[in-house]
């Protein structure tokens, strides 16, 4: 019997309709709502604005998307994002706005597959009551642990450690040492585990492919970064799972080392108001914003201090003040971080300067007023926190590092959020500042630093260094102490 044949005309009418819906699709939400939502246009269909709006630039600078959109159309404006009709905020007071009615008016929306590879229970993408209780367990584990000295020792511990092997390299690429630094602090400090352990290869050999995979494109085909980024997640799962059984095992078996264990896993495992699986992401939750982010602000700091030997000279000052108020090898604690008043001040400036966080992703729930325009029910939202943090009409001399404007301007303003706000401000921000403080006193106390070669932090949307920032290092422990004496 001959195959079915359908006549060319036929084909070309059943393509022609479909890519006419898509089109449709694509430009109508253009034209809802009587012309009521801010201006601005939507580009190619499906693609909309995308790949413009993704286009890597210095990430102390917004980048000719943000630039000439705003020019064009003014802070607020419509365009058409990750598959989506979306409001781009450049507002201050629209960010705000959206922060603190998570939840109410605005939903926290990610692309679909971020959900595949972070998880449906992820606190990054979880909503609603999985949120709230995901978040409640994230405060109080960090309001338990940040000023606990075993915590502070183990961070200074791995600190020496780091910068115990560079004494004889005169060079190093600071953003992998980074990297090193901040994941052994997080998988000791939620796992319990210390780099010399098997698992903790494992997990971070899994869990490298996974951030690779987190900003590719995002096609499951067996082979993409996306792909293996999913069956990595699958496979640190079943790694902290068996983690958590053999914790477990032996807590009941009176092992006297697990009932005095103190790290996040431990009291994890007495929460009550999560299950399993979700212990397990809140686990995979903290590495991520434990490891990456942590690192992209060390790397940030180290950067910009090379850049400004005023800032890196008051820097020395500072610490090496509290240094003297110690014994030799007296170990750092809570009240010593509470005393490094500059060293936040250059913490909140390479937060500012360098936009570690670019944007987050919102949904309208409802249509919401705001102004004299319409944000349409059910269009994405993308507060820009970059837009705000380098305007000039916020901060004076906004493209230029200056640690000082904070000994004046308010931390927790509408100006700066670099890390979010309202319901979904991150959780473990006060954390990532002791780590970056108890390194950055390690550091300048034992070594000078150069940048290599020109290497500016450049957003992808996420940011890195291309090159790594490679640094040229000389160990000279008594250097700050003869200069300032």
């Amino acid at each position: 019997m001959d195959g079915i044949s359908f006549p060319f005309w036929l084909v070309v009418l059943v393509i022609c309709f479909v890519l006419g819906l898509i089109i449709l699709n694509h430009f109508l939400p253009m034209f809802l709502k009587h012309g009521l939502a801010p201006r601005g246009t939507f580009g190619w269909p499906l693609l909309g604005e995308t790949l413009w709006f993704l286009n890597p630039h210095s990430s102390n600078s917004v980048g000719n998307f943000l630039l000439q959109h705003c020019s064009r159309y003014g802070k607020v404006f419509k365009s058409h994002l990750f598959f989506s009709p979306t409001i781009v905020s450049c507002d201050p007071e629209l960010n705000y706005f959206i922060l603190q009615n998570e939840g109410k008016l605005f939903q926290c929306s990610y692309p679909k597959p971020i959900h595949g590879i972070l998880g449906q229970l992820s606190m990054l993408v979880a909503v609603g009551e999985t949120h709230k209780r995901l978040r409640n367990a994230a405060l109080s584990l960090v309001s338990i642990t940040k000023s606990k000295p075993e915590f502070l020792h183990d961070i200074e511990r791995i600190a020496i450690q780091i910068l115990d092997s560079w004494k004889d390299k005169p060079q190093v690429i600071f953003c992998e040492e980074a990297r090193k630094f901040t994941f052994n602090v997080i998988v000791k400090q939620v796992l319990g585990l210390t780099p010399e352990q098997p698992e903790t290869t494992k997990i971070l050999r899994d869990f490298l492919t996974f951030m690779r995979g987190l900003v590719s494109l995002p096609l499951y085909i067996p082979g993409t970064p996306y792909a293996r980024a999913v069956k990595a997640r699958s496979r640190i799962s079943s790694t902290v799972k068996a983690i958590i059984e053999d914790r477990r095992r032996r807590r009941n078996n009176n092992n006297a080392e697990e009932r005095n264990n103190s790290d996040f896993l431990e009291i994890l495992m007495s929460v009550d108001t999560l299950s399993e699986d979700e212990k397990v992401s809140f686990v995979l939750d903290s590495l991520l914003g434990g490891y990456e982010t942590t690192s992209v602000l060390m790397a940030m700091v180290v950067h910009f201090l090379g850049q400004s030997p005023t800032a890196l000279q008051q820097l020395e000052i500072e610490h090496q003040k509290i240094r003297s108020m110690k014994q030799k090898n007296e170990k750092l604690n809570w009240e010593d971080y509470q005393r490094m008043d500059f060293t936040q001040n250059v913490i909140n400036e390479a937060l500012r300067y360098g936009n570690v966080v670019k944007f987050v992703h919102r949904k309208a729930l409802k249509d919401v007023k705001f102004r004299d325009y319409l944000i349409p029910s059910g269009w994405k939202v993308l507060p820009v926190f970059t837009a705000v943090h380098l305007d000039p009409s916020l901060h004076a001399n906004a493209l230029q590092f200056h640690p000082w404007r904070w000994e004046s301007q308010d931390q927790t303003c509408k100006k700066f959020t670099p890390f979010g706000g309202g319901s979904r401000c991150c959780p473990g921000s006060e954390l990532a500042k002791v780590e970056v403080a108890f390194f950055l006193h390690h550091l300048v106390h034992n070594f000078r630093w150069r940048n290599e070669e020109e290497d500016q932090p450049v957003a992808y949307p996420y940011v890195e260094f291309p090159k790594g920032l490679v640094l040229n290092v000389e160990f000279c422990p008594d250097d700050v102490e003869k200069k300032h004496h």
